[in-house]
């Protein structure tokens, strides 16, 4: 009771001074870029090695895929988890929790390769899964507090962030290998120790000073707002309208994306395994793909505020084709165009999930705005699970260049996607 007080106390605080509403949202951006530099390292383990683990314990390159499709679907139930917990307690709980689940999974696959052990690596990747989640979720803490003129700004700073850990994290893959073999562990098993480590600093950091919670202060703020405006005709969802038809845009720009990404970073390695590329050009590869994944951020979220989600939705399209051209006709033996391609894949992501991001967080309301935030991310995981587990099917069927053209032209759908939202109203912010 005298905690709830002292909350209370605290909300008033940032009701009556718009000035400290303004530095919490600084501070809270600078945290979540803290706790972003960590899980940046941690998903970088199973993106990179985590295919050639399940290659090397299963003996075939077939279900090669699955270790993505089984993070990815543990990433889609802690999704709906962390939103929940989010809504319910605080984006500190929701958050930490999430990436100190995620750290655990990692421990988890260390000791599956250990003792050679395909179930327990298979339960720890969907555990580990949660990282990745978290690792995604944290954007929108950023947004919280963050007028609609500055959210793509805000999730670009907490995605930027990422890239540090992001990119380290695929080119310690030989030494951390080095390190495990070292200790009597499988090389493939390396960087999970690094995983494990950073996604649990990274549950640390929020969990310490992510105080007071954004999400709790945006709440009191908007039940402030309500309440200044009880005596007139407009209501707090007058105010905050949810835009049905943006959340749709959002969802589905951020699920094709995730799909098309997925299948063909996760055989990008295997790919390159089968022409003799070794174990530092896949971190080469795949940590310029991270790169440009996260760092273009800065730019595509200011380019998100200013020309609008729409423009940007449709650029994520066109980059996606273009990486996927690119990939199908690198030889197999050049270094330099796979990297070219990757780069690609990796700017039209981030250009979709920005823009995708941002149409959610204007299309929603505040006081379910993290469950549905959650809600969408599910499908995100969903996606990611899909196109990274029937990417190592189709390649076994077709060829590394037709999955890579496929993916590319299924980008092209983004088109009639942007014009159905257009039609009849604009979802841009």
């Amino acid at each position: 009771m005298e905690q709830n007080k002292k909350q209370q106390m605290l909300l008033q605080d940032y009701i009556e001074s718009p000035d400290k509403v303004k530095a919490l949202y600084r501070r809270t951006l600078w945290i979540v870029v803290l706790s972003q530099i960590f899980g940046g390292a941690g998903l970088a383990a199973g993106v990179t090695v985590g295919a050639l683990l399940a290659q090397d314990m299963l003996g075939t390159d077939r279900f090669a895929g699955a270790p993505v499709a089984l993070f990815t679907l543990g990433s889609a139930a802690a999704a709906l988890i962390i939103g929940r917990l989010s809504q319910r307690f605080s984006r500190r709980t929701g958050l930490a929790s999430g990436f100190l689940a995620g750290g655990i999974g990692a421990v988890g696959v260390v000791m599956a390769a250990i003792s050679s052990n395909v179930i327990l690596l298979f339960a720890s990747l969907l555990v580990y899964g949660a990282g990745t989640a978290t690792n995604l979720q944290a954007r929108y803490a950023g947004t919280d507090l963050a007028d609609a003129a500055q959210r793509g700004t805000a999730i670009s700073i907490a995605l930027v962030s990422t890239t540090f850990g992001a990119f380290a994290g695929p080119n310690l893959v030989g030494v951390m290998g080095r390190f495990a073999e070292s200790n009597g562990i499988p090389a493939l098993a390396g960087p999970f120790l690094l995983a494990a480590a950073a996604y649990i600093l990274a549950g640390l950091v929020l969990l310490i000073f992510l105080r007071p919670d954004p999400l709790l202060v945006s709440k009191a703020l908007t039940a402030h707002e309500q309440n200044l405006k009880v005596n007139t005709p407009e209501t707090e969802m007058d105010q905050f309208p949810i835009n049905k038809k943006g959340i749709v845009l959002g969802a589905a720009v951020m699920v094709l994306t995730q799909l098309i990404m997925f299948a063909i970073m996760t055989m990008t390695p295997i790919h390159m395994g089968r022409y003799g590329h070794d174990l530092e050009a896949v971190g080469l590869v795949i940590g310029i793909h991270i790169a440009a994944m996260y760092l273009p951020s800065i730019v595509t979220g200011v380019l998100v505020d200013k020309l609008g989600r729409i423009v940007m939705t449709a650029a994520a399209g066109v980059t996606f084709m273009a990486a996927g051209i690119v990939a199908a006709l690198a030889p197999s033996d050049s270094l330099l165009v796979l990297i070219v391609a990757l780069a690609l894949l990796g700017l039209g992501w981030n250009f979709g999930l920005i823009s995708g991001t941002t149409l959610i967080v204007d299309s929603t309301h505040p006081s379910t705005r993290a469950k549905t935030q959650g809600t969408v991310d599910v499908l995100v995981a969903l996606a990611g699970a899909t196109g990274g587990g029937i990417s190592g099917m189709v390649m076994a069927q077709t060829s590394y260049a037709a999955m890579s053209l496929v993916g590319g032209f299924l980008a092209l759908a983004l088109i009639p996607v942007v014009l159905w939202s257009t039609r009849k109203g604009k979802a841009d912010g």
